[in-house]
């Protein structure tokens, strides 16, 4: 019976190794042909910060309109933004009515659906398909062109200074990004409690300033499922790559309720500061 605890042991230094810097530095040579070097951030562009924030600002527009009836307290503090919105629900109801039977109120579609038909995809988190990789994340409804968002890494957003110690501890959703930032992209235990804690600190009213349903089975951005995409392995490549991009300043104040990330640290830096967001292209 000594092999249960072996095997058990192999599991977790499978799931560890890729954080255990010795290992790493050993085992770069092999692993040349499935890494990407990124030697520094302005190099880190798969596709340019405009096509992320038109994929981004294209997706959410397409989930408020979706959920266009209980967006009410937002939008009587936005009249110039209502008027925006209720000229595109109204032309989307007119293209409704032609394309379907549908004459009644407006159609609510799931946020994969919604996904499915502003970029022509769905993705969602399964049983990975690699061995003691756990969950991943799949294409399970049409076609991803290559150079396309396909997914944004979520979590709580520490700057290099800020403390992530115990939240650390047992926790494989850390990422590391080129500029030393860390975001802990885990959904359960104190991590889901700072995160939820953070979201709470910086809600202004009823505008929401992060989406804490990627924390659920049943997130409301559907892209929120990043942490779960695994690395490459010596059998398969990396058909991913991540990608760093700052949300500016001017992202929409309605829109924020999608962005699946919120940061450690609030004060006075932070206001003037754009948000960070990791995605997958």
């Amino acid at each position: 019976m000594a092999w249960r605890p072996l095997r058990a042991l192999r599991r977790r230094w499978a799931a560890y190794r890729y954080r255990f810097v010795p290992w790493l530095a050993l085992n770069l040579r092999r692993q040349r042909r499935t890494l990407r070097y990124v030697p520094e951030s302005s190099q880190d562009k798969i596709i340019s910060d405009e096509e992320v924030f038109e994929t981004l600002l294209k997706t959410f527009k397409a989930l408020f309109l979706n959920d266009f009836s209980r967006q009410a307290d937002i939008l009587a503090l936005l009249p110039e933004v209502k008027c925006q919105y209720l000229e595109l629900l109204t032309l989307e109801q007119k293209w409704s009515k032609v394309t379907s039977c549908n004459h009644g109120s407006q159609q609510v579609f799931s946020p994969e659906e919604v996904l499915l038909n502003t970029l022509g995809f769905t993705v969602s988190r399964d049983r990975s398909s690699l061995v003691s990789a756990g969950t991943g994340v799949f294409v399970t409804k049409g076609f991803v062109p290559k150079g396309t968002v396909v997914s944004m890494y979520p979590g709580t957003v520490y700057r290099k200074h800020e403390p992530i110690f115990f939240q650390s501890l047992g926790n494989p959703f850390i990422f590391r990004c080129i500029d030393g930032i860390l975001i802990d992209g885990n959904d359960k235990g104190l991590s889901r409690s700072v995160y939820r804690s953070c979201r709470r600190r910086d809600q202004l009213g009823p505008f929401q300033m992060s989406d804490e349903s990627w924390l659920t089975a049943s997130p409301q951005n559907p892209l929120a499922v990043g942490q779960y995409v695994n690395n490459c392995s010596h059998e398969k490549a990396a058909n991913v790559c991540y990608q760093e991009f700052d949300v500016p300043g001017h992202f929409p104040l309605e829109l924020k309720q999608y962005l699946p990330n919120i940061v450690y640290n609030h004060n006075i830096e932070r206001l003037a500061a754009n948000q960070r967001a990791r995605g997958f292209v």
